[in-house]
């Protein structure tokens, strides 16, 4: 909860009053997660964390009014490469859902791996004009993931 939803509250609070002076007022991303809407087995407390922020950013996107327009882009946890990810902890999940690592990180419909490189991409564009009538809105990088 502390890093998921108490740093996300903390965040915004202190770069909100910053955000209004930015050009347009401003654009906040946050980074949620595929495991709201589709939670796998063993992760209990990262999902009720992510669910916590998820409607966070959404109260957020009601309370802030007129900028800093806070969006929330999901992604798939299972898919992506971020540091965190080890080959043991690969190995574990990809075990509890009773696949190989490679056909766990590709279990998807389009069957590639989402990179962080792809979220960053889509975090950038989030912040540029195409999003400059949204708020509120949750976008997945999730390559067609269903749970």
């Amino acid at each position: 909860m502390r890093i998921n939803l108490d740093a996300n509250l903390s965040l915004m609070r202190f770069s909100h009053p910053l955000l209004k002076y930015a050009p347009r007022g401003g654009r906040m991303v946050v980074i949620g997660s595929k495991n709201v809407p589709a939670p796998g087995p063993g992760a209990a407390a990262y999902s009720a964390s992510k669910a916590a922020m998820n409607q966070l950013a959404r109260v957020a996107a009601l309370e802030m009014g007129k900028g800093p327009d806070p969006n929330q882009l999901h992604s798939s946890e299972r898919g992506v490469r971020y540091g965190l990810w080890t080959e043991d902890v690969l190995q574990a999940r990809a075990k509890a859902y009773g696949l190989s690592v490679q056909d766990y990180k590709t279990n998807n419909v389009l069957k590639v791996e989402v990179h962080s490189r792809d979220v960053a991409e889509l975090a950038v564009e989030m912040c540029g004009p195409l999003f400059a009538k949204t708020t509120g809105a949750q976008v997945p990088v999730d390559v067609g993931m269903t749970g």
